[in-house]
């Protein structure tokens, strides 16, 4: 789950063993024209001619990585152009087909995230299913392949992973002192408690509550653990797999005993992947991710829940129909969500509203207005109630994205943003249609998505491809003309004066925080005794709720269960702050253009813009002649570079947005381990008191001042690396390009015929895009036309 840099907009690193390796092998025919079983005749179409284009250009680059390597494999030294041509070709020979989207599934216990899963997927009971009960337990990630069989690998924690859970779980179940009857009965309740036992004796058996973390640690676990810390399950068919991986997945009730032991290494599970066989509903390239609500007491299960919810380039909130109208789970799902659009990779938010089957038809029209036509049948009815929902929430979703993002979100151009779904209905088809239950609309929508994803990188990859192969033929044109270097000397001179004009721009940009900054640190100061007062009191008092404020001392703040509401006092107190900021946040992070200079990415294009016009005008002014392709070379080049700085950016940003919270919490660190030491009588009446007294002293000395800072300096960090990545990677490419320098080039192998069929293939991107439009076109004009689906057949009795 580690993040990596992409050498995209970075210098290029220096040639090393690597420079000599074979690029990946090409996938195989039959392999290609199976991904594409989950598409309409018209889609399949279009992502051959994508696919074909794609395979064509690798080859192309393949083979002038292969003449390049022939021309310098005798010599001692090889030049830094040459290094600069083979590290780049081999990077986009072996660069992925397309970069998986991960679309998630957020929604809290019983709000049918499996279950629509399942029927996405067109396998009835194949994740677990339990109605209200908590069933799947861990994260769990469905995706197509070409195997030939249906695999599970389930990834455990590792060793020193489970030794940190063990020595905290052992923390909560540690009493020095006698308690009264009145704290005897609120620890005997305490839901953290429950957890922590329920763990230990699934593991290590019944009384393992009552060992030390010594004793635990000598202590052997009942399931048998892999070396690997990894378990790879297989089987031909999908009933068979899911029999075998039901254990490891499904939540084992509390006060159970018993039974295999894949159910005795659950709370060891932090998830699994799944991956099913040429899956005619799911494209590969998809990956499906049931993602539980709250997170989870273990620190790297947490971090990994988090970090899965930031890489989802889409999430469905989950909520079923019962709970959506009048339940706070789904608002708290929808705000972690949009939190998501702004330090994540998330650009498409909607709400899925599962089971909406259910309706008491008699109840509902004693509801109705009167005026309205009269409901024949319960399947007029659901349709009806699903439309009101539909508008209903629509509105409100829109008006909260609306506040939270910027006005040029993509999410706030979807057509939809509120599904409601059956997928009991979809099997059944007694009250609804399939097409109804919107479970195809959904696949509609994954399926349109991954082809509107390809067409993108397969135009982009072309693109710069096509700026490699022409300075690559370059190398062997006629000689320089002999004022090259004035004009090489004069265009470093405009770069370095745009980069400070870059510069500039930015902190401009970034000056636009500072005001909502300053207005969120103050409201967070006169409201957070307030906030933290909340947090701090339950319905119930202090019953129950002991030891789950010593689990959120533990865990510096942040308590994750699987049955509660998740608790993070660092992010209650500083969400003052980001009420402000969130508007002010999304929109420098936004890719539109903003009157007010406020978004960062169009100043980016303005410097590349202005570069490649000073490239043209010089080349028009001086004749470059054959060196046009040098130019054109530059100008793709530079897209390259800058376009490699855009996923930089979008890394870097959730480690600002989450720095004010990071910087709160690590100040509040002392008092959180003060709190998590107090045990005996009146202990969580005196926990209360020691975070109360330590958030007081901290806010007095400026924690709040220090978190603004920290966001402020962050910032700073960006702006440093964004000019120092554009400096270094530019002032390579510019040294390239030029003819000066002793042994930059050298004769090279001819790769003129590779050239030629790099330009056609180019020329050739927007024919396929024509056609592609053309077929979406027919294909919209063949569904309107088409007769509508009527609802299943009545029974009349």
């Amino acid at each position: 789950m580690a993040e990596t840099e992409d050498c995209v907009g970075q210098e290029p690193c220096p040639v090393d063993d690597d420079l000599f390796k074979e690029p990946m092998k090409k996938r195989r025919r039959s392999d290609r024209d199976q991904r594409f079983r989950a598409f309409p005749t018209m889609e399949q179409s279009a992502l051959k001619e994508y696919e074909k284009l794609e395979s064509r250009t690798r080859r192309v680059l393949s083979n002038t990585y292969q003449k390049l390597l022939q021309s310098v494999f005798l010599d001692d030294s090889i030049p830094n152009g040459i290094k600069y041509l083979i590290n780049r070709l081999l990077a986009l020979i072996e660069k992925p087909p397309l970069d998986p989207i991960y679309i998630g599934l957020f929604g809290s216990t019983g709000a049918g995230k499996s279950s629509l899963i399942n029927a996405i997927i067109q396998q009835a009971m194949f994740l677990p299913v339990s109605g209200e009960s908590i069933c799947t337990s861990c994260i769990v990630q469905v995706r197509s392949g070409c195997c030939e069989l249906y695999e599970a690998k389930i990834h455990l924690l590792s060793d020193q992973e489970w030794k940190e859970e063990l020595k905290n779980l052992s923390k909560l179940l540690n009493r020095t002192e006698e308690l009264g009857r009145e704290e005897e009965d609120a620890w005997n309740k305490d839901e953290a408690l429950e957890e922590a036992i329920w763990k230990l004796q699934m593991l290590y058996g019944p009384g393992a509550e009552r060992k030390s973390y010594e004793e635990l640690l000598r202590a052997k676990p009942i399931g048998k653990i892999p070396p690997s810390r990894v378990i790879t399950l297989k089987a031909e068919e999908a009933e068979e797999l899911s029999v075998k991986l039901d254990p490891y997945i499904r939540t084992q009730r509390r006060g159970w005993a018993g039974g295999p032991d894949e159910t005795q290494i659950w709370p060891l599970i932090k998830l699994v992947e799944v991956t099913l066989p040429k899956s005619e509903l799911i494209p590969e390239g998809v990956v499906l991710v049931d993602i539980p609500g709250t997170g989870d007491f273990n620190s790297k299960r947490d971090e990994m829940w988090r970090k899965t919810i930031d890489k989802c380039s889409v999430i469905w909130v989950i909520s079923d129909i019962e709970r959506v109208s009048g339940g706070r789970a789904h608002e708290d799902l929808l705000n972690e969500s949009i939190k998501a659009c702004q330090r994540g990779f998330c650009r498409d938010v909607a709400l899925v509203v599962t089971k909406t089957d259910k309706l008491h038809l008699p109840e509902y029209l004693r509801e109705r207005k009167v005026g309205n036509p009269a409901i024949q049948s319960q399947r007029e009815a659901v349709l009806e109630r699903n439309e009101m929902i539909k508008l209903q929430k629509n509105k409100i979703l829109k008006e909260k994205l609306q506040r939270k993002l910027p006005a040029d979100s993509k999410v706030l151009e979807a057509s939809e943003l509120v599904y409601t779904v059956s997928a009991q209905e979809y099997w059944q088809q007694a009250v609804l249609a399939e097409e109804e239950t919107e479970i195809p609309k959904l696949r509609e929508y994954i399926r349109r998505r991954l082809l509107d994803e390809k067409r993108r990188m397969v135009t982009k990859y072309v693109t710069e491809a096509f700026g490699l192969l022409l300075l690559t033929d370059s190398f062997n044109g006629p000689d320089h003309l002999p004022n090259e270097h004035l004009h090489m000397s004069g265009l470093r001179r405009f770069v370095e004066e745009r980069i400070q004009l870059l510069e500039k721009a930015i902190d401009q940009c970034f000056a636009h925080i500072a005001r909502p900054l300053q207005v969120g640190v103050r409201n967070a100061r006169s409201s957070y005794r307030r906030i933290l007062g909340a947090c701090l009191v339950r319905s119930r008092g202090n019953q129950g709720f002991h030891q789950t404020l010593k689990a959120v001392c533990l865990k510096n703040g942040i308590y994750a269960s699987r049955t509660l509401t998740r608790i993070d006092l660092n992010e209650a107190i500083t969400q003052p702050i980001y009420d402000q900021i969130d508007p002010v946040f999304g929109g420098i992070f936004s890719s539109g253009k903003p009157t007010d200079g406020s978004a960062l990415m169009p100043h980016i294009d303005a410097f590349k813009y202005s570069l490649q016009e000073k490239m043209t005008e010089i080349g028009i002014r001086n004749g470059w002649k054959y060196d046009s392709c040098k130019k054109s070379f530059l100008v793709q080049e530079i897209s390259a570079i800058l376009g490699g700085l855009e996923e930089h950016i979008l890394r870097k940003k959730r480690r600002i947005y989450e720095s004010l919270t990071t910087s709160v919490q690590n100040d509040l660190k002392p008092c959180y381990e003060e709190a998590a030491q107090i045990t005996g009588k009146k202990a969580c009446e005196r926990m209360k008191d020691v975070i109360r007294r330590g958030v007081d002293r901290q806010v007095a000395e400026g924690m709040f001042e220090r978190a603004q800072e920290r966001m402020q300096h962050q910032f700073q960090q960006l702006k440093n690396g964004i000019t120092e990545k554009v400096k270094g990677s530019i002032t390579t490419m510019l040294t390239l390009a030029s003819s000066q320098g002793d042994g930059l080039y050298k004769e090279l192998a001819d790769v003129k015929s590779e050239y030629k069929e790099m330009e056609k293939l180019h020329r050739s991107l927007r024919e396929v895009a024509e056609n592609a439009v053309l077929r979406r076109g027919m294909q919209d004009f063949l569904l309107r036309m088409s007769p509508s689906k009527a609802g299943p057949p009545q029974t009349w009795t």
